[in-house]
């Protein structure tokens, strides 16, 4: 394999691993969506990104036909929305609205997967840092009100 095959190699790779860890945080959490889920967007985000940028390099061009890479990542964030609203329920009796958290995880993770198919490996990671602190810091603020509350 040649060189540029192997970057691809380590973008899916970094995206699959970036993507399984916000997975297992909300496996850990028996949320909705979880390692498998996470580990298969951000994987395969990225190799759409890959396949959108490089995957048409052959293909004939001209002035009248341009090859637009951007196309492929938006049809990306619209799939990922199909996905994330199949994890939002609304429960009536409750009246609450569940799997929003699961569903902007799975949001971002694509995107995480975008950016590690078009190589921006820093932004990546530091997305991915923040989405887990994110994540931890909510459950944790949540976790206090709820001792408030019972203590009241």
């Amino acid at each position: 394999m040649d060189e540029m095959t192997w970057e691809f190699v380590l973008r899916i790779f970094v995206a699959a691993l970036l993507g399984g860890a916000i997975g297992l945080e909300r496996e850990y959490r028996a949320k909705e969506a979880g390692f498998r889920t996470h580990f298969l967007v951000a994987l395969g985000s990225a190799l759409f990104m890959i396949v959108s940028a490089y995957g048409f390099e052959g293909a004939l061009s001209t002035p009248e036909h341009r090859w637009d890479v951007s196309r492929v990542a938006a049809q990306v964030v619209s799939g990922i929305g199909f996905i994330g609203a199949g994890t939002i329920i609304f429960q009536k009796n409750e009246n609450a609205v569940r799997g929003l958290t699961t569903a902007a995880g799975l949001w971002v993770t694509a995107a995480i997967g975008l950016a590690c198919g078009g190589g921006l490996y820093a932004l990546s990671i530091t997305s991915t840092i923040l989405v887990l602190v994110g994540l931890e810091a909510f459950n944790f603020i949540l976790h206090k009100f709820d001792k408030h509350r019972n203590a009241s």
